[in-house]
């Protein structure tokens, strides 16, 4: 056994282990094989068994000039899903598409990974790495899809008409299109597709921008959506039973300037977690809804331990985050770190396992505990390039 070095974490390149001299804690960069390389978005669940799901391009091919929240196809050359061996870092190359995919699709139980090419839905086995073709969307109702649900029957997304895409690409940058979307209050319709049978179902429409579909981590009927727009102007997390076609609104802003967001179903589907700030950029929580009683309780955090996305343990005792600069709605003056949180009473106490000085926050880390939640999982440029990086939460002996 030989001691892991301790280094600087970033603004150089960091060998496959070392220790971050700031936290104490080990850091193992995940991936190795020499490209650009992203974890998924915060609420996707990259894991089957041991394993992690994950993208992997050329190298430099994300643009980290550009916000980046999810792994967007357009800004990425010969962008293929991989699998990775959390134990002995082995990889995989799972797809070998000509063209550019789109999709954070896992269901960790059958080990199939959904994934989009234009009007078309894929699916791969992360297990026995048979790939095949699922769904085409006809002419008449060009979508895609976001969520698969728990027994692995349907997937679910969201559609928009054609002014609203024109919409999107005259205004490409997310700060620019963000207000413009919103105000234009097109139509956008739920929907389920039968994997099995390719039956398309209308779930609901509306009016207002309608993001963020997410089908509940146990309950096969139940969907998440959000009414998406400034935090501050939209009553946000929803949900709706596909079969009832009941719906029912998650958190009811109280004061003027309130803000929740950033949405997610924790492992036994009982509760949606998100951030609230009670006002904006004021006072800072973790907040949870029981999905059937309406039941909240939340946690306080301090401005520099805000973070962008948050997420919750496996066992569901546990919370981590993955920070923010100054730039951020926390208005932060240190909160560049990789968070571990513990519930003490009406707070959460922290843990900094990961200096982030030297990341680019333009890429949202977009942190997950590892499957047996010893481990936080995030994405960093802060080598020169996007690779995946697991911190270790215990103090590093």
């Amino acid at each position: 056994m030989f001691a892991q070095p301790v280094l600087e974490t970033g603004g150089q390149k960091m060998p496959d282990e070392w220790t971050d001299k700031d936290t104490h804690h080990k850091v193992v960069r995940l991936t190795r094989n020499g490209g650009s390389n992203m974890s998924f978005y915060f609420h996707n669940n990259p894991f089957v068994g041991n394993k992690m799901v994950y993208y992997s391009s050329n190298a430099n091919a994300a643009k980290t000039d550009q916000k980046l929240e999810s792994y967007d196809a357009a800004l990425s050359r010969n962008k293929q899903l991989w699998l990775l061996d959390l134990d002995s870092k082995k990889m995989e190359q799972l797809t070998f598409q000509a063209s550019p995919m789109n999709g954070e699709i896992v269901n960790n139980k059958s080990g199939d990974v959904y994934y989009q090419i234009k009007d078309s839905v894929w699916c791969v086995n992360a297990l026995t790495k048979t790939n095949r073709l699922v769904y085409v969307f006809p002419k008449n109702f060009q979508a895609g899809i976001t969520t698969v649900n728990a027994d692995n029957t349907l997937l679910a997304g969201v559609w928009n008409e054609d002014k609203e895409k024109e919409l999107f690409k005259e205004h490409p940058n997310k700060s620019d299109y963000f207000n413009v979307i919103y105000e234009a209050r097109l139509p956008r319709t739920l929907f389920t597709v039968n994997i099995k049978t390719g039956e398309l179902k209308k779930i609901f429409t509306d009016s207002a921008w309608l993001n963020h579909v997410q089908f509940s981590s146990t309950d096969p009927s139940l969907l998440m959506f959000c009414h998406e727009g400034p935090w501050h102007k939209v009553d946000r997390i929803w949900t709706i039973n596909i079969n009832t076609k009941e719906k029912r609104l998650m958190h009811k802003r109280t004061m003027n300037m309130e803000i929740a967001g950033h949405e997610w179903f924790e492992p036994d589907g009982k509760r949606i977690w998100f951030d609230l700030q009670q006002p904006r950029s004021t006072k800072f929580f973790v907040a949870g809804t029981d999905v059937k009683t309406g039941d909240e309780k939340k946690y306080e955090l301090t401005r520099d331990e805000w973070s962008i996305h948050y997420n919750i343990s496996p066992d569901e005792k546990f919370f981590c985050g993955d920070g923010g600069n100054d730039t951020q709605v926390a208005k932060a003056k240190d909160g560049m770190w990789i968070y571990f949180f513990k519930p003490e009473g009406d707070h959460f106490a922290s843990t900094r396992l990961v200096n982030m000085k030297h990341h680019n926050y333009h890429l949202e880390p977009n942190v997950h505990f590892s499957p047996d939640g010893k481990w936080i999982i995030f994405r960093a440029n802060f080598e020169g390039i996007e690779n995946v990086y697991a911190a270790e939460i215990a103090e590093h002996k």
